[in-house]
């Protein structure tokens, strides 16, 4: 039957009928003489392929796809404990998430953003269709509740012509919606080792047009090092509204509270003998992040017809953080606005299909922040941080715009050709607040970005009934924070450039062996000009500059086999595998010349291998290794950080302890074999008052989790 843009269709008669689709799980469900039913069905693990994806608001199979996609189903973050996210994401093929703590954390994908020391940056995120990325390109995700995140979608490379076209890709974190057909409500308690305690409390409530999903959490941990303490509590609302057969409003709240002490990085000596303390001025400072963050947004979408529908989402966001640090006190406050929208169509140019979307998105944020003074010296060690003195006073406005186009057009039965184009345009306000002096000059001024054009075009065919082979060039480009502005003297420096580059893909994806064997594979290069390097000048103090051109070249592969798949039965294999051979191409830092240099802070090759196993019993498990290949510290090379591999393993037991509730069991055990490894790389460290430099985070040893969920339908 055929549906309308939005998915919407009728039924001729009522009764029993079983709704069914290519990548997703069947539904039976009974239609009585009610006017509007929702149907949701959800994703198929073993058939991810035929998924429907929108992650450029264009409809269609991941297999159809003009770029590299990857989907994390809430099946595969099941698989893992839900207590960090960075054990989902390192099973996807070309990204890597390092992990010095629960709060600590740094996302490459493809090489791009590891020249970040703390943090993320040059890579977009979003939850749902608000932007988690600030005005300064920064993005912070392991903050947000998993249990919150029905899947994720990773687009790899400068490919997302409506996403901004970032050089690393865009993750898209997915909500948990409410479920149409039934009311509920959960609770999952997990308790672990280093203190560790976890409990996820969720509420579904539903009508015939609206559904609400309400998820509160709350995380604890005394950590594996010293002043490793973590506490988080989050609040997460999520709900739908049809408004008739064309219109649907949605409304989503995120709010999350966190404080966790911070052990930073550790000098080889430490690492190797004593990986359980804190650096010793953290520890002595007693260390640790405050912070509050709220996301607000309103969405909504309207059918115009069966071909032409549009969507508009608006939002607010606010960060409020404190930070005492051995060097300073760092208070901050975000406030954040935007809208986006788009129009996204369905049309017939030569009687072949035509699919597009085009729309625009408005971003502003305003950063306010202070420095103090850290006492901490001039007290008992046991009284921590003290707040002195104010030493800076600044307030940033940041604001950018993209307008995009992008379009998918069937030029044949098997060949799909996809254009795409976004502007944008950046620009910062910095107000320097505080009292000007000889030693203090003022640093008020503001920056602009000249408008960038980045261009993106892909094709997709289909060589045989179940393989397609895609390609792509694609242009994309990283903004510049305006820190990394900022000269000792106090001016701003506006011959910096943002980094671009151009991104060269070859791939294909797809099933044999009756449906059995999923594959994809892809090779890619991506080239990067005007690298921007954060050079040291004071403990915490950097500047840009511009120092030359990377070289990204990478093979990645990802194959997921049925061995045994019948009604009582199913044993899963899942191997990714990731190559990459990422240069300096031309680095030149002052004096120092590191053209032709690995880059530094990514390993040269990742593998992931997993069983997976269920059965009717209600008895699942699945086994992980994953083995990481060395990494360049240092820009000369001539430090590496060693290679490791580490065993993960999960087993449980699901059953219905009557007709309405469900109870599972779970225990975990992550690096089962107690390997010795850094879990996170700062590099290009420098030694201060004749300290050695501090390179590793040390990653935790064997531990556990167990716990137990129970949800009750009603």
């Amino acid at each position: 039957m055929q549906s309308s843009l939005n998915g919407s269709f009728e039924l001729m008669e009522f009764g029993t009928y079983i709704f069914k689709k290519e990548g997703y799980l069947e539904k039976t469900v009974i239609i009585e003489n009610d006017k509007y039913h929702i149907i949701q069905l959800n994703l198929n693990p073993s058939q991810l392929n035929e998924v429907i994806i929108n992650s450029n608001h264009i409809a269609k199979k991941l297999k159809n796809a003009t770029a590299s996609i990857n989907i994390i189903s809430s099946q595969d973050i099941e698989r893992s404990n839900n207590i960090n996210i960075n054990t989902v994401l390192n099973k996807t093929p070309g990204v890597f998430m390092q992990s010095g703590a629960l709060n600590t954390n740094r996302i490459t994908i493809r090489g791009i953003g590891s020249r970040n020391l703390f943090g993320t940056s040059k890579i977009r995120a979003y939850f749902k269709d608000i932007p988690l990325t600030n005005g300064s390109g920064e993005t912070n995700i392991e903050d947000f509740e998993l249990g919150t995140i029905s899947r994720l979608e990773i687009i790899k490379g400068a490919v997302s012509s409506v996403y901004g076209a970032g050089l690393g890709g865009t993750i898209h974190l997915i909500p948990e919606q409410g479920d149409f057909s039934k009311q509920q409500i959960a609770n999952q308690l997990s308790i672990g080792s280093f203190g560790l305690v976890k409990n996820l409390s969720s509420l579904n409530l539903s009508s015939k047009k609206s559904s609400l999903k309400a998820i509160y959490s709350t995380t604890q941990s005394d950590g594996y090092r010293d002043n490793n303490e973590y506490n988080r509590k989050t609040f997460t609302l999520n709900s739908s509204h049809f408004i008739g057969d064309k219109d649907e409003l949605a409304f989503l709240a995120s709010f999350i509270d966190l404080k966790a002490f911070i052990p930073s990085s550790l000098n080889e000596t430490n690492y190797l003998n004593n990986p359980t303390s804190a650096a010793f001025t953290w520890n002595q400072a007693k260390g640790f992040e405050d912070s509050k963050r709220g996301i607000l947004g309103l969405s909504w979408n309207h059918d115009y017809n069966s071909k032409i529908k549009q969507s508009t989402s608006i939002f607010t966001s606010y960060r409020k953080g404190y930070e005492p640090r051995p060097f300073n006190i760092l208070s901050e406050k975000t406030i954040a606005v935007g809208i986006r929208s788009r129009l996204i169509g369905q049309n017939k140019i030569f009687n072949k299909p035509l699919n597009w979307t085009l729309g625009g998105e408005l971003f502003k944020d305003t950063y306010k922040y202070s420095t103090y003074e850290n006492l901490y010296q001039d007290f008992p060690p046991e009284t921590g941080s003290a707040k002195g003195n104010r030493l800076s006073d600044f307030k940033e406005k940041r604001n950018y715009y993209n307008a995009f186009f992008e379009t998918n057009y069937n030029i044949s039965s098997k060949t799909i050709l996809s254009i795409g184009l976004n502007l944008n345009e950046t620009s910062y306000t910095l107000k320097d607040r505080f009292p000007v002096s000889e030693s203090n000059p003022d640093q008020s001024g503001d920056f602009k970005f000249k408008t960038i054009l980045s261009p993106k075009f892909g094709v997709s065919h289909e060589l045989a009934k179940n393989i397609n082979a895609f390609s792509s060039l694609s242009h994309g480009f990283s903004p510049i924070s305006l820190e990394e502005t900022l000269l000792p003297d106090g001016q701003i420096n506006t011959s910096l450039k943002p980094e671009t580059g151009w991104n060269f893909e070859f791939g294909t994806r797809g099933s044999i062996i009756q449906n059995k064997l999923q594959f994809n594979v892809s090779i890619y290069r991506l080239n990067i000009k005007n690298l921007l390097v954060s050079r040291r000048i004071e403990q915490d103090q950097y500047i840009g500059i511009n120092a030359g051109k990377t070289q990204h070249d990478g093979i990645e592969m990802g194959l997921d086999y049925q061995l045994i798949s019948n009604k009582s039965f199913h044993v899963s294999t899942v191997v990714n595998y990731s190559i990459n051979d990422y240069k300096f191409k031309t680095f030149i830092d002052e004096s120092n010349d590191y053209s032709g240099n690995d880059l530094t802070g990514v390993p040269s090759q990742i593998f992931n291998g997993i069983i997976d196993f269920y059965s009717s019993i209600g008895i699942y498990g699945n086994i992980n290794f994953q083995h990481v290949g060395e990494m360049p510290i240092t820009d000369s090379n001539n430090l590496y950080s060693d290679s490791y591999s580490l065993t993960n393993l999960k087993i449980g037991f699901k059953r219905n302890l009557f007709s309405r509730l469900n109870y599972n069991l779970f225990l975990g055990l992550n690096n089962i074999f107690d390997k010795h490894y850094a879990s996170q790389i700062l590099i290009n460290a420098s030694g201060f008052g004749g300290n050695a430099p501090r390179y590793y985070y040390p990653g935790n040893p064997v531990n556990y989790y167990t716990g137990i969920n129970l949800d009750y339908t009603f």
